[in-house]
């Protein structure tokens, strides 16, 4: 297959990429190569972006690759309309073998060239990024900002992150080395060694509803750099943006001379579920997964072939013990409850509140008071449509609206959740956030607090000290597992008793959020996405960890 990118090309435009992401994850400073802001594009970025995306709808996607034994779709946009796209549906027993079929050559290439080539895979999506954030809106529900953002450029930062991490793990141990043992008075013992980084297998990445890009990427990629085979399957309302990022890797990889199809679409049929198909065949070596701790739990005790990585679900805690700003406390949180309609994994859900109150700048505040407040922040930044429109997105699924019209009859409601109507989408299903007031004293094994309730819903619990929201906070971090704990207080002692509990319990941790920093974001290079150490997920995106067990290192020893 002859190349029409060589290494030499892609290393002159790319390598001073790779060192700027190698220094970052060192320094665990800013750094992005990823412009957030839509007009940093071109002035016609955004209507080519939009008639790109409008021109794959009701067309039929084909990917050239090999296996496909007939065309499945039906996504429909959150936001109403029909997207139209029929997709390859493929017969696994000539994917599978294809695919392998390339991955000699790729492990060949080495950890260099593979991360050049997923950086230019990166920077062929970044250059289209105004079309992957329609199909990320019109797929996840997000609204258009935030699905330009996350599925853009956070997402390729993540992407891009994993590459990074893949890159110094496959390098910690050099190519090759001569080794000499001194005998004495005898000639010394000599051997030539090489070391190669070996991929265990084709990897399987199931994609979620929600962020089919963000949390999509580091798996994808980390797979990809460490020299295995990427079979995509995603999920079924959420297949454009992963079908586009199949297809643009297929194009940098075919360029490059490697064989396409070790990267490749897996679209299942209504009802077919056939990522517990694909999961446990013989070629399937790695998996990554982000959705319910149901499939999460039975992909990790089923697919024994493969190491698996899952992000599963999670009861995120914010501790109220006192504030020194009690006004940027308010926003700050009532940001967090709202954006994307709480469907993001990172969402604060539990806010645990003494029910004595608490000391602020602005004085005590009762706890009766401290939910007030906060449901008027909540109700004020939402109290204008655009502005609710543009921070809420729409509900991904009607499963979230059913939840959330629930949640109103589990306790009293401090904040009710309303309608918005979204004048561009009227088909929309738009909901601000509903709050619940509950009562840790009531010793209910059931307690709504006790697990996800995924989606704009949020549980205020009164408990009877900040000791007991934080016997509350370990409990539930122990048992349900949070990707984020969020606390404020202006007292040493309990930010130490806070940590505490965090470092015991691996729960990242954000302290004091006033600014327009939130608990529920976090930035590539520097923020550690999971922990890996508690039942919410069993990696971090992105550590060491997530990639050194994708490859192994096989030595052959010479004589020299």
């Amino acid at each position: 297959m002859a190349a029409e990118l060589t290494v030499h090309q892609l290393s002159d435009k790319h390598r001073s990429t790779l060192d700027q992401a190698l220094a970052a994850i060192r320094s665990r400073a800013y750094w992005s190569p990823h412009p957030e802001h839509p007009k940093a594009y071109g002035e016609t970025a955004p209507a080519d972006g939009l008639a790109a995306f409008e021109a794959v709808r009701g067309t039929r996607f084909d990917l050239g690759q090999p296996g496909t034994d007939g065309w499945t779709g039906g996504e429909v946009s959150p936001y109403g309309p029909e997207l139209g796209v029929e997709y390859p549906h493929v017969d696994p027993d000539v994917l599978l073998p294809a695919m392998k079929a390339g991955m000699g050559a790729w492990r060949d290439a080495g950890p260099e060239a593979r991360a050049l080539v997923c950086i230019e895979i990166l920077a062929r999506i970044g250059a289209r990024t105004h079309e992957f954030a329609h199909a990320v809106m019109h797929t996840s529900g997000q609204a258009f900002m935030m699905a330009f953002q996350a599925g853009g450029p956070h997402a390729q930062d993540r992407g891009l992150e994993a590459v990074a991490y893949a890159y110094e793990e496959q390098t910690r141990v050099p190519g090759q080395a001569d080794w000499s043992k001194p005998q004495g008075k005898k000639d010394p013992l000599e051997l030539g060694k090489t070391f190669t980084a070996v991929p265990r297998g084709i990897s399987l990445m199931i994609g979620c509803n929600t962020f089919p890009t963000w949390n999509g990427y580091p798996g994808l990629f980390a797979s990809l750099a460490t020299g295995n085979a990427v079979l995509v399957k995603p999920h079924p309302r959420a297949v454009l943006p992963l079908a586009l990022t199949v297809k643009t890797a297929r194009e940098v990889l075919a360029e490059a001379g490697f064989d396409p199809n070790l990267v490749a679409l897996a679209v299942e049929r209504p009802g077919e579920g056939i990522a517990k198909t694909l999961a446990v065949r013989p070629e399937i070596k790695l998996i990554d997964y982000t959705g319910s701790t149901e499939f999460g739990d039975w992909l990790e005790t089923n697919a024994r072939q493969a190491q698996v990585y899952t992000e599963k679900a999670g009861v995120n805690t914010v501790v109220v013990d006192s504030t020194s700003n009690y006004k940027g406390m308010l926003s700050n949180l009532a940001f967090s409850l709202s954006l994307y309609s709480g469907q993001m994994c990172t969402t604060p859900q539990n806010l645990l509140i003494p029910r004595e109150g608490i000391q602020t700048d602005a004085g005590h505040k009762s706890y009766d008071e401290v939910v007030a407040d906060l449901a008027a922040s909540v109700g004020g930044l939402l109290g204008d449509d655009a502005r609710a429109n543009a921070l809420l997105g729409a509900l991904v699924n009607p499963d979230v609206k059913t939840r959330l019209e629930a949640a109103a009859g589990l306790g009293e409601v401090a904040l009710a959740s309303r309608e918005v109507v979204n004048p561009e989408f009227p088909d929309a299903v738009v909901r601000t956030p509903v709050m619940v007031k509950l009562d840790a004293a009531k010793a209910d094994p059931e307690a709504p607090y006790l697990s996800e309730c995924f989606g704009p819903v949020s549980f205020a619990v009164a408990v009877d000290s900040t000791a007991d929201a934080l016997e509350l906070l370990r409990r539930t971090v122990r048992e349900k597992g949070a990707m984020t704990v969020g606390a404020y207080t202006t007292s040493a002692d309990t930010e130490r008793a806070i940590e505490e509990v965090c470092l015991e319990e691996s729960a990242q941790l954000s302290l004091n959020l006033t600014g327009g920093v939130y608990v529920n974001q976090t930035a590539a290079f520097s923020d550690f996405h999971g922990s890996g150490g508690n039942p919410a997920a069993n990696a971090a995106l992105c550590d060491g960890a997530f990639v050194s067990n994708r490859f192994r290192m096989v030595e052959i020893r010479r004589q020299a």
